[in-house]
């Protein structure tokens, strides 16, 4: 039988949540509402075109592609919940233009890259641009970046971009 606390702080072998258990739901929820930027690698495995909302038409390569954003609004890195149901299928409302890429049916969700407690976002978008294809106008309406939507043709060799990003810009 489990020894947890009950919700009047006292002890009761009927609970079935051990007090590791509350710790380790504890640490889940702060990891998901602390705040930073984060870059989602997403895999596209054929050539198709994509209307990007009021951004209009693009035409994709099959490969990987890296958006970049920021969670620093009061859900925190709960915003990528949102972008996990919306690739999944479980959620059909586009508000950003991520949201066009994630809900095409072939398109799979791969990665996440965050960084934690730091606005990078502009930074690291910057940076898989020099580095990457950027698609022009996608994800960047509120700031005066060209795009934060980056493409490369393999996924592998995206990720370590992604990753090179954010710890480069971190460091400066």
């Amino acid at each position: 039988m489990k020894t947890a606390v009950n919700k009047r702080g006292g002890y009761d072998g009927a609970v079935h949540e051990t007090i590791a258990e509350r710790i380790h739901k504890a640490d889940e929820h702060r990891a998901m509402t602390a705040k930073g930027t984060y870059t989602l690698l997403i895999s596209l495995p054929e050539a198709t075109t994509i209307t990007f909302g009021a951004a209009g038409e693009r035409d994709l390569a099959a490969g990987g592609y890296a958006y970049t954003g920021s969670a620093f609004g009061a859900g925190g890195f709960s915003r990528i919940d949102r972008h996990r149901e919306l690739a999944s299928g479980g959620r059909d409302v586009r508000h950003w233009h991520v949201d066009y890429l994630l809900g095409h049916p072939a398109t799979t969700l791969r990665d996440v890259v965050k960084t934690v407690g730091e606005d990078v976002e502009c930074g690291v978008a910057r940076a898989l641009a020099d580095e990457c294809e950027p698609i022009d106008g996608i994800g960047a309406s509120d700031c005066d970046c060209e795009t934060h939507l980056a493409y490369a043709p393999a996924v592998d060799d995206l990720r370590r971009a992604v990753k090179r990003a954010h710890a480069t810009v971190r460091r400066d």
